[in-house]
């Protein structure tokens, strides 16, 4: 047995596994050693923790040599002894140490900060590359660290060849079936952890320490990046379940709702009386379109012709705002009406589909439904989303890729009919003319339609067909606005020719603003977005000017058209009576609640801050305050997160 591991090709391969095992032990045993006196831990309960973590490190060995062992698989004998596999294997090694020993150094100065194994916040500070090397370099002696963790690895290495560990596996000679055998099986094992070894047999514990030491860092890792989320009840403020649920209800409640069980749900039934009208109701999404670029919220730069005049003239939300700072945030809250939970959007996650959305309402009232995208809705995981919610899909995808399968129908838009694109997608007049062809289709159907819209002409490299308007394609921000109002412009001309026009409901309102907070920060005023209904039929142009979030736009809009619907939301209807001016909005890790002037944000560790916000001033002023406000922010986000992933957001 000895001679098959470390006296054979795979000498080097299982001496890194033994070694990254050790290291792994120590790590684990200084974190936790680190948070001892707050483990509250048992002698079963420690041995669990390094029986548990061991399985786990050997997951994350197999994976980190299952390329090499594929290629020591491959190598031709005559090769095993030559200058080129010599200097792969020194090369393999000294990369594969360095980078597992800054990944240790990494998780014990995670476990400092949250006392957790890596979890979405390592994610999330991927996409922030800049802040993170930034506050290393400002917390950590770069120089020192950096030499350090070169000098561990060039010892680990030293130590290699004193034990002759290279010169074994250069100079052996393993029969191919041999190599079959061995390289076969850490592949599959590797392959048998990622498909059936879910990083949550870790929890088993209502010891969170327990659970959390009982892991390892580099499958944590990509189990968050898998999942997209970070566990609400783990690292964020609470209160008791059923309190929670309690003041959400009471919240919820509105003139003309009853609920339709007792407990944690917010299920209920909203009558809202008189005629209900049915009309078309087409939604554009449109990218990254701050309220701020529009006339009507104050911009001299005369960008928006077009949505000045409709603004004008319709229904419009002056104080909408938006959840969060990306699409797919901004699709979860128009189509779920939940406030954002800790991570990446829903639209992101496992297990999303079958979901309450407004298109399932939609669908009880006997609607087909249609995601538009100028994109390929491959990309974060929105056709996926739209399709396994009962949505068909028109996109500008160019194949099916790996796995990608949809219950509904999907249709390409074809080359023939694009006269743009960029890296992005399809200008907005070619995607605009998809959506008048569907709901041709639709319209000869005999079948009212919705549909969901998502343009992307106002996204960098902010190019666009050129002489369309007075802008040169590519040149910045500003011409891209200008041609996104412009394409609006042209396809309400187009549908007012349509049968369908007199009986469809047209809806503008943005994915999220085009400048945003940065992950830890949140200014209010970035999150403020133009939203306006058009075409209501025996409804005059209004300004509603309560304060409220892009999960109030469809609650409202189904009381504008006198619908009777059952209702998993958590949006409200902002003309009831009732109504108290509240918002909802967040990052990957903060989540804000501001009620009136009270801003209340949440954090990871269990951080909660209060300000008062000045909108006159765009000033959020720190304030001490505590009681309602707290807890209703509290109870918003727990019961939005504990209802999906218990299943409460399921038909």
């Amino acid at each position: 047995m000895q001679s098959i591991f470390f006296k054979s090709r795979y000498t080097v391969l299982f001496s890194f596994i033994v070694v990254f095992l050790i290291s792994s032990l120590l790590v684990r045993s200084q974190l936790l050693l680190s948070s001892f006196a707050k483990t509250e831990l048992s002698f079963l309960s420690i041995l669990k923790i390094y029986g548990m973590g061991l399985f786990f490190d050997l997951g994350v060995s197999f994976f980190i040599v299952s390329t090499y062992a594929l290629y020591l698989l491959l190598l031709p004998q005559k090769w095993n002894n030559s200058v080129f596999n010599r200097v792969a294997t020194y090369v393999w090694v000294f990369l594969v140490i360095l980078i597992f020993m800054f990944s240790f150094f990494a998780e014990i100065t995670f476990w400092q900060e949250f006392e957790s194994r890596f979890n979405f916040i390592a994610v999330d500070y991927l996409i922030y590359t800049y802040e993170v090397i930034n506050n290393i370099n400002e917390s950590y002696p770069l120089p020192i660290l950096i030499g350090g963790i070169l000098l561990l690895t060039a010892f680990i290495m030293y130590i290699f060849y004193r034990k002759k560990v290279f010169s074994k596996s250069f100079e052996s000679r393993t029969p191919f079936v041999k190599r079959l055998i061995i390289s076969g099986s850490i592949i599959l094992l590797a392959f048998g952890y990622g498909m059936l070894v879910n990083n949550s047999l870790a929890e088993g514990s209502s010891n969170r320490y327990e659970n959390e030491l009982s892991k390892a860092g580099v499958y944590s890792f990509f189990a968050a990046f898998k999942n997209n989320e970070l566990n609400y009840n783990d690292f964020y403020s609470l209160i008791g379940k059923k309190e929670a649920y309690a003041i959400v209800r009471k919240d919820l409640k509105e003139q003309g709702s009853t609920y339709l069980s007792e407990g944690n749900s917010i299920r209920r039934k909203i009558l809202n009386g008189g005629q209900a009208e049915k009309p078309n109701v087409i939604m554009i999404t449109v990218e990254s379109l701050s309220a701020e670029f529009l006339g009507r919220f104050g911009s001299t730069s005369k960008l928006t012709p077009v949505l000045d005049s409709l603004a004008a003239t319709n229904v419009l939300f002056t104080n909408m705002f938006a959840t969060g700072t990306r699409t797919v945030r901004g699709m979860e809250a128009l189509s779920l009406c939940v406030p954002p939970t800790p991570g990446s959007s829903i639209v992101r996650r496992p297990n999303n589909g079958e979901l309450t959305t407004v298109g399932h309402i939609f669908e009880q009232a006997g609607y087909s439904r249609t995601f538009f995208y100028g994109g390929d809705g491959y990309f974060d995981n929105m056709n996926q989303y739209f399709g396994s919610n009962g949505f068909d899909i028109v996109d500008r995808g160019k194949k099916v890729m790996v796995g990608e399968t949809y219950k509904t129908k999907r249709t390409i838009i074809t080359d023939e009919q694009v006269h743009f694109e960029n890296a992005w997608g399809i200008s907005d007049e070619d995607l605009y003319d998809a959506v008048i062809r569907g709901s041709d289709l639709d319209y000869k159907a005999g079948k009212p339609f919705y549909s969901f819209v998502m343009t992307t002409s106002n996204h960098r490299p902010f190019t666009y067909p050129a002489g369309k308007i007075n802008i040169p394609s590519g040149s910045g921000r500003d011409g891209a606005v200008r041609y996104t109002d412009y394409a609006i412009g042209e396809f309400l001309k187009k549908i007012r020719q349509k049968p369908w026009f007199s009986n469809t409901v047209i809806i503008i309102v943005a994915d999220h603003c085009a400048s945003s907070a940065g992950k830890n920060e949140i200014d209010i005023s970035k999150y403020h977005i133009p939203c306006m209904i058009l075409n209501l039929k025996n409804v005059p142009a209004k300004t509603i000017e309560e304060t409220c979030s892009q999960i109030d736009l469809y609650p409202t809009l189904f009381k504008l058209m006198g619908w009777d619907y059952e209702s998993n939301l958590y949006g409200k209807d902002v003309l009831d009576a009732g109504y108290v001016p509240r918002i909802v909005l967040g990052t990957y890790q903060k989540l804000a609640y501001m009620k009136k002037d009270s801003l209340v944000i949440l954090g990871p560790q269990q951080k909660t801050e209060t300000f008062l916000y000045n909108r006159d001033k765009n000033e959020q002023v720190p304030a001490k305050f505590s009681g309602p406000v707290v807890k209703e922010a509290i109870a918003n986000y727990q019961t939005a997160y504990d209802l999906f992933k218990n299943g409460g957001l399921h038909w």
